[in-house]
C-alpha cells in the first residue's frame, strides 16, 4: 500500500473514532497502535512502553499544570472585579468606551492565566451584566468578548504554546516572548476595529455621564497594581533569565494564591476547588500529550511524515501557498476539535513539510496558535463559544455570527506575521538561542 493510501487509512480510522465519542487520547492510541501493528516491523509493546515512560519525565511539561492551577485560583478572586474597577475610568471617553475594558480586561486576564476558556469566563462573567445594563451593543459585547478571550492562547504564558513547545522540542521561554508583539497587535486591531465602528455610528454607544477626575482614575488604577506585580513576576523572570518557564509557573501559583487569600474571596474550598479542577485539565492534556507522543513515534516507524513531506514537495508549492493551504486546513480541524488537540494531531505530520519549505519553526508556533485563535470561536466546537453560552444563555449561532468580525481580525493578523515575519521573531532574536 502506498503512503498517501497508508495515511488515508489512518486518517479515515481517527475520524471515525472521533465521530463515535471516543476520547481524543484514546483514539489516538488506537491509530498509533494499529500504524505499527499493521504498517511498521517495530515491536509495539516495547515502543509503547518506553514512549510514555521516556515522555512522562519532561521538565517542561511541568510548568503546565502549574500555569494552569494559577489560573484557576484566579478565576475564583476577585481579579476580575479589580481589573474592571481600574481601567474603567480611564476608557470612559476613548470611542467605544467600556467595551474596550473587554478588550484589555482580557489581554491582561490572559497574561497571568494562560487559558483561553478562562479568560472568557473570568471577563464575560463581570462584564456582560454590566455592559448590557448600560446598554451596549449585544453584538459587539458579545464579539468583543469572544475575539479577546482568544488571546488567552497566545499572549504568555500561553498553555498551548507549551503543549507546542513540547511537541517540537522549541525553547517555551523563546515561545513565550514570541507571543508577545503579535498580542500586542491582536490588542491594536481589536481595539481599532471598536473605534471604527463607534466613529461610523456614533450612535451605537450609550453616552457615560460620570467624568471621573484625575485624582479619582488614579486611585482606580491602584487596584491595577496586583495584576501587574504578577504579570511582573512570572513574564519579567522568563523575559530576564532570572526564571525557566517551570520556575515562573511556580512563582505564579505562589503570588496568585497571596493575591487570592489578601483579597479576603479565596477560602479553603475555593482552594479545594481550584486545586480540583487544575488536576483534572491537567491530566486530560497530559493523557492527549502522552498519546500524540506515541503516535508521533509510530508514524516515525511507518516513514509517512517523511515521505508523505516529500511528496507534498513535488507540487512545488512556494511557502505562502503551504501555509494559505495549511490556514485552510487547521480551521475546518479547528471546527470539530479543541485546540490542544490540533496542535498535538497535526505537528508530527505538517512540521517536517514546514521545515522543509525553510520556515521557523518558532514562528510557525505562533502562526498555528494564531489559526488555533481562529477555531476557538467556530462552530459547532469553538469553545469560547460555548462558555460564552453558559453565561448569557445566547443561542451558539448569534454567538458566532457576533464573532465573525473578530474571525476576519484573527486572519488578518495572520496574514500580517506572515509579510512581517520580524513581529513574531524579532524579541526570542534579541533573548538569544
Amino acid at each position: 500500500m502506498s503512503d498517501p493510501m497508508v495515511f488515508a487509512t489512518l486518517l479515515g480510522l481517527l475520524l471515525v473514532l472521533l465521530a463515535a465519542g471516543m476520547w481524543v487520547a484514546v483514539s489516538l492510541l488506537i491509530v498509533a497502535f494499529v500504524a505499527i501493528v499493521a504498517f511498521s516491523p517495530a515491536p509495539v509493546g516495547l515502543v509503547l512502553a518506553t514512549t510514555l515512560w521516556g515522555h512522562s519525565h519532561s521538565w517542561p511539561l511541568a510548568a503546565l499544570p502549574l500555569f494552569i492551577l494559577m489560573g484557576e485560583i484566579l478565576l475564583r478572586s476577585r481579579l476580575s472585579e479589580d481589573m474592571f474597577s481600574g481601567l474603567a475610568p480611564w476608557l470612559g471617553r476613548a470611542p467605544g468606551r467600556l467595551l474596550h475594558v473587554n478588550i484589555l480586561g482580557c489581554a491582561i486576564f490572559a497574561a497571568v492565566s494562560g487559558s483561553s476558556a478562562a479568560t472568557a469566563a473570568t471577563i464575560g462573567r463581570m462584564s456582560v451584566p454590566e455592559l448590557t445594563r448600560r446598554k451596549y451593543p449585544e453584538s459587539l459585547i458579545i464579539g468583543t468578548l469572544a475575539g479577546s478571550a482568544t488571546l488567552g492562547l497566545l499572549i504568555p504564558p500561553s498553555i498551548i504554546l507549551i503543549v507546542y513547545g513540547v511537541a517540537t522540542e522549541q525553547s517555551i521561554a523563546r515561545l513565550f516572548i514570541a507571543g508577545i508583539l503579535p498580542g500586542l497587535m491582536l490588542v491594536t486591531l481589536f481595539a481599532g476595529y471598536v473605534m471604527a465602528r463607534a466613529m461610523i455610528n456614533p450612535g451605537l454607544i450609550p453616552h457615560e455621564d460620570a467624568r471621573p477626575s484625575l485624582g479619582e482614575k488614579l486611585a482606580a488604577s491602584r487596584r491595577l497594581i496586583p495584576v501587574i506585580l504578577l504579570i511582573a513576576g512570572v513574564i519579567g523572570s522568563i523575559y530576564t533569565g532570572v526564571a525557566s518557564p517551570t520556575d515562573a509557573a511556580a512563582l505564579g501559583v505562589l503570588l496568585s494564591t497571596i493575591l487570592a487569600a489578601s483579597s479576603g474571596s479565596f477560602g479553603w474550598q475555593k482552594a479545594r476547588e481550584a486545586l480540583m479542577s487544575a488536576t483534572r485539565t491537567s491530566v486530560m492534556i497530559s493523557f492527549i500529550l502522552l498519546a500524540a507522543a506515541f503516535l508521533t513515534i509510530a508514524m516515525g516507524f511507518t516513514g509517512i511524515p517523511r515521505n508523505l513531506a516529500a511528496w507534498i514537495g513535488t507540487f512545488n508549492l512556494s511557502p505562502f501557498e503551504l501555509l494559505a493551504a495549511l490556514t485552510v486546513f487547521f480551521i475546518v480541524l479547528g471546527c470539530f476539535l479543541d485546540g490542544i488537540s490540533v496542535v498535538v494531531l497535526t505537528t508530527s505530520i505538517i512540521l517536517p513539510m514546514v521545515q522543509a519549505e525553510g520556515i521557523d519553526p518558532l514562528w510557525f508556533g505562533i502562526y498555528l496558535v494564531l489559526v488555533v485563535e481562529m477555531a476557538q470561536i467556530t462552530p459547532p466546537v469553538g469553545f469560547n463559544l460555548f462558555v460564552i453560552q453558559g453565561l448569557t444563555g445566547i443561542n451558539i449561532l448569534r454567538i458566532a455570527a457576533h464573532a465573525l468580525p473578530f474571525f476576519m481580525l484573527l486572519l488578518l493578523g495572520v496574514v500580517i506575521i506572515t509579510v512581517f515575519p520580524a513581529i513574531v521573531t524579532v524579541l526570542p532574536g534579541l533573548m538569544g538561542r
